[in-house]
């Protein structure tokens, strides 16, 4: 039987003291309480580790054979609990977090920045994925979270809301409309509006061809021949818009800008988790949750 590790401490303060005087008022204790812990310490042990005088304390061939081996002993002891408390926090493992293109321009490499910076036990890897396959792929396990616009459907998730930003669109700066701090969305509809496929994100799609139902005339929506072109191409007529949220801003290329659209609602981005959650699901929970409020990502 291993004896406790506090008296196993306690003996090593004294190895090194050979006074239990000058170790007790170390440890804290009383000298009593210290003899006692090194008499039940030899109970457990069945060999004597000291040998006690009025004036000295003098170490056996089994005590000094403890205090050597013990100190590595406890270190990888020590390291075993710091281990299992690191597991129980979610502070260790590997993530694997999906996210919608839209979300790669800011807020999917600020959590993984956080994640890793945080937690030095952690490997985090994230890949962008279409995003009606992000949900399933966290419930089915695949992924150990996701980022994607919208509130998207799904069993065996639970979401989050991450960010909120405002709507606007994305244009040449040489457009009509750049002049205008806020653009009226009557006025957007007057041009064409480029909208990626429908069948990459229907929600959002949705969402923003909702915003221009009502203008007269019918807008004119287009699909991008190449769905994710860093160079937005298409908009460098001076004519074609495209409706995007205010994150969209820090993936802009040069020659063109963000304008919001006046009166239209709030684009969300949503943490996508799975509905059992482990340690290290709830570590990511609360890692984003506090980049959030760092980052005023959700505005009252």
């Amino acid at each position: 039987m291993a004896p406790d590790t506090v008296s196993l401490r306690y003996f090593l303060v004294l190895a090194q003291e050979l006074n239990f005087t000058r170790a007790a008022a170390r440890i804290g204790i009383a000298q009593p309480a210290l003899s006692a812990r090194m008499r039940r310490l030899e109970a457990e042990l069945g060999a004597a580790l000291l040998v006690r005088s009025t004036r000295s304390v003098v170490l056996t061939a089994a005590g000094a054979a403890l205090a050597e081996s013990a100190p590595p002993a406890l270190a990888a002891l020590d390291r075993a609990w710091d281990s299992a408390r690191s597991a129980a926090a979610g502070e260790v493992g590997t993530v694997r977090i999906g996210y919608s293109l839209s979300a790669g321009a800011e807020t999917a490499p600020a959590l993984v920045d956080r994640l890793i910076r945080g937690s030095s036990g952690l490997e985090v890897s994230a890949v962008p994925m279409a995003t009606p396959e992000i949900s399933p792929a966290v419930a089915d396990g695949r992924l150990d979270a996701g980022i994607t616009r919208g509130a998207q459907p799904g069993r065996g998730v639970r979401r989050f809301l991450l960010r909120r930003a405002r709507v606007g669109v994305q244009l040449a700066q040489h457009h009509p409309l750049a002049e205008h701090s806020e653009i009226e969305i009557a006025d957007a509809a007057a041009y064409p509006l480029r909208l990626p496929d429908r069948a990459a994100n229907p929600v959002i799609y949705d969402q923003l061809s909702g915003l221009f139902r009502d203008a007269v005339p019918s807008p004119r929506f287009r699909t991008p021949t190449v769905s994710f072109d860093l160079s937005q191409y298409d908009l460098r007529d001076g004519l074609t818009l495209a409706p995007a949220s205010e994150a969209a801003v820090a993936s802009l290329s040069a020659g063109l800008t963000w304008r919001p659209l006046r009166g239209a609602p709030g684009m969300t981005l949503h943490l996508v988790l799975p509905r059992e959650q482990s340690p290290l699901h709830r570590r990511i929970r609360a890692v984003a949750k506090t980049l959030a409020d760092e980052l005023h990502w959700l505005p009252d």
